[in-house]
């Protein structure tokens, strides 16, 4: 009931949205309004046939209440993807678990955990002396918390491990949270304007966290936003048990409601984006028709909507906002320009080892290898973090209450794309421009100038562009920040008189010019000369390496974007002495890696053993043999597991690997012996997100990959007889996460 209202009042201000944004779409196609052209080229498929890491790493399984070691691989979606073991992954068996991990947080600390377990359901305090809901093993916990959804439990042995895990899963996070494509010039403003239209008709004003994701995850957490409250109301009184066991009820319950309402919004939204999609070519025959006369109609609207608002604005503007735009312009410049000087500085650097490793070691026939290594050095998530993590130190403080910012998480991961953005156009630049070279090279010493004048190039291409990259999102991020005040500080006396500008829209016309939207326009011209003239003077005081708007910089490689266009340079197979290329689909199934392995899997784990067979998924566990001489059976209990690990550490059982990440392709995968079964957990099962498929009796050697956007708990395609839903002694199964 609380989905379809949601989602019908949201369908009514998507369609509304999407009339407008189609005619800003072709009126900026006809017009053309674009900012200084890029230096740097665009790389257009960054990852393809590319697995981000792999590596072994300890979950603990709620069904069960033990703790397994688990293969994972990070697969070009960003999904984080669990297997039994390495071997189920190179036998291309279902993996355990599938997360999309869009508006998780990453925590290193179990109390960190427990302060948000607890705050989740007010009036339940654990009292002392009682277990906590979780206890670690080791001192270096991982765990992936959601307000809604199901949370992850992970540790590894090491703080070296923790931070490396940390890393790469807080890429994911990154990743997945900007799950709206900006590609789409009508969808994605449509979207996000029919987003905040609702939120603000719910006097809901400023950043949201949970605008996260893909559209479906973004819609199904506006629904949780008002049903988690009724829900916890009603049935947080009704729980039994200690508080711990209260405490994994509520979780339980929570991700049970979520997957119901992300089945249901799913659904919804993908009647009302076909609704208008079929309208959309009559749409766009009128809006090209009457374009014209459209704008004029919307800038009469505008002119009389401004000798109404903009007295008011401008004064709001002068008493509110004007006083502390430079303050938030220089919260914001420190952190994103020491960001994006670390990018800078690191790109630097790996260059230039690379030059002074590649002349050291043999010359051209060196020079593909650390290539192939550099080409992906933006979406290496350790190698970055020392760039990222400069915008921790983001904080607006004061600003932040009197603004009504309830977090600086989304300027935080916007300027962290960017910095990624940035640094694979430099590299890709870079390796287009060697490419080029590469023929009229004569020896080491024409190669390792040839790389020094290439990279001065493209350091100055790159300071050009992130000066411009980076004053876009200043104003941007100040807009978002002060445009929400504004309409809040101005609903009292303007919002109720708009109605009455509703008779000046043509009724031909009502489909591309809305009261709302044109007000917000108003509103936003009042402030957008401040936010200009700030930014400007930044510029002009050349503070944080800023260029002035009247430097335009002259293109030196006329055809260089020409050379963008070409076919992606693949290093590995493209000069002498290299392996003989591979066909096609091996390619495929042997993904190269971009992070190598954190450490060696074959060293066997106290809890695990390595010489155990595989067992078959949907068969149950095998019995570890008892009695004299036999190996230890899996330790239930933390203590247990403890003393495991720390006989392991004195034992040298695992073996970690050289401390420099190295860029060491993927093992080869062997097709699987049999088609594989998927096993079912003994917890409610959801629906099959549209798309979903598992692997079938006649597809199971293919390579199994899973899909950008999985999210069904049960994986049995469409038509297929269910499966069994017994549970086994690990009661545990695939489970797909939002």
């Amino acid at each position: 009931e609380k989905t379809g209202k949601v989602l019908g009042e949201f369908c009514r201000c998507y369609k509304e949205q999407y009339g407008v944004s189609l005619f800003n779409s072709v009126r900026y196609e006809i017009e053309g309004n674009g900012g200084p052209q890029a230096q740097l080229l665009h790389r257009k498929l960054p990852l393809e046939n590319h697995v981000i890491y792999s590596g072994n790493i300890f979950q603990y399984i709620e069904e069960n209440k033990k703790w397994r070691n688990r293969f994972c691989v990070v697969p070009h979606n960003y999904g984080l993807v669990l297997y039994e073991n390495k071997l189920a992954y190179e036998r291309e068996l279902p993996p355990r678990v599938l997360v999309n991990s869009a508006g998780y947080k990453i925590l290193t600390s179990v109390d960190q955990y427990l302060e948000l377990v607890n705050n989740s359901l007010p009036g339940v305090i654990p009292k002392s002396g009682h277990a906590p809901i979780l206890k670690c093993p080791t001192d270096f916990p991982l765990i992936l918390w959601h307000p809604y959804a199901r949370h992850y439990y992970f540790c590894v042995m090491t703080g070296k491990e923790q931070e490396k895990w940390r890393a790469v899963f807080q890429d994911c996070v990154r990743h997945c949270n900007n799950g709206i494509s900006e590609d789409s010039r009508v969808e994605a403003p449509a979207f996000t304007d029919a987003v905040r239209m609702y939120r603000q008709s719910k006097e809901q004003y400023g950043t949201w966290d949970m605008l996260c994701g893909n559209e479906t995850q973004v819609l199904s957490n506006l629904v949780m936003e008002e049903l988690l409250p009724e829900l916890r109301s009603t049935i947080g009184p009704r729980l039994k048990g200690k508080t711990p066991e209260r405490q994994r009820t509520w979780i339980q319950i929570s991700d049970a409601v979520y997957r119901m309402v992300y089945e249901q919004t799913n659904a919804q939204y993908a009647a009302a984006m076909a609704g208008c999609e079929q309208e959309r070519p009559q749409l766009e025959s009128t809006i090209r028709t009457d374009m014209d006369q459209i704008i004029t109609s919307k800038e009469h609207l505008a002119s009389k909507i401004r000798a109404f608002v903009l007295p008011k604005a401008e004064v709001c503007v002068r008493n509110h906002v004007q006083p502390y735009i430079s303050s938030i312009l220089e919260a914001l410049m420190t952190p994103t320009s020491q960001g994006f000087a670390e990018v800078r500085e690191v790109f630097f650097k790996e260059v230039t080892d690379m030059n002074m490793n590649v002349i050291n070691e043999g010359g051209l026939e060196k020079l593909p290898e650390y290539m192939a290594k550099l080409s992906h050095l933006a979406f290496h998530p350790v190698k970055m973090q020392s760039c990222y993590e400069k915008m921790d130190q983001l904080k607006l403080e004061g600003l932040q209450q009197r603004f009504d910012v309830s977090s600086t998480s989304v300027f935080k991961q916007r300027a962290q794309i960017h910095m990624r953005q940035q640094m694979d156009d430099a590299v890709y630049t870079f390796e287009t421009l060697l490419h080029q070279e590469l023929g009229k090279l004569q020896g080491k010493d024409d190669l390792c100038k040839s790389i020094q004048r290439i990279l001065e190039r493209v350091l100055k291409k790159f300071d050009y562009d992130s000066s411009t990259v980076r004053k876009k999102f200043f104003r941007e991020a100040l807009l978002q920040i002060t445009i929400p005040f504004l309409l809040k500080k101005l609903a009292p006396t303007c919002k109720g008189e708009l109605a009455k500008f509703q008779e000046l829209i043509f009724e031909d016309f009502a489909s591309f010019i809305l009261v709302e939207n044109t007000y917000e326009e108003v509103v936003l011209q009042s402030v957008m000369k401040d936010i200009m003239q700030a930014v400007k003077e930044a510029a002009v005081q050349r503070k944080h390496n800023l260029y002035r708007d009247s430097m335009v910089m002259h293109n030196s490689d006329p055809n260089l974007h020409l050379l963008g266009e070409g076919i992606p340079i693949d290093w590995g197979e493209e000069y002498p002495g290299q392996p003989e290329p591979e066909p096609a689909a091996d390619r495929r199934r042997r993904a190269k890696q971009v992070v190598s392995v954190i450490q060696d899997d074959e060293g066997s784990l106290p809890y695990e053993m390595g010489t155990e067979a595989l067992p078959q998924p949907g068969s149950p566990e095998p019995r570890e043999p008892q009695g004299p001489g036999a190996p230890p059976s899996s330790p239930d209990g933390v203590k247990e597991i403890r003393e495991a690990l720390a006989q392991e550490s004195l034992g040298g059982g695992v073996e970690e690997e050289e401390e420099q990440l190295t860029n060491a392709p993927a093992s080869p995968r062997p097709r699987a012996d049999g088609p594989p079964q998927a096993e079912v957990s003994h917890v409610t099962p959801a629906s099959p997100a549209p798309g979903a498929e598992s692997p079938s009796p006649a597809s199971g050697t293919a390579c199994h990959q899973p899909s950008d956007q999985e999210t069904g708990e049960d994986v049995t395609p469409p038509g297929s007889p269910p499966q069994p839903t017994g549970t086994t002694e690990s009661g545990e199964g695939v489970q797909t996460e939002f």
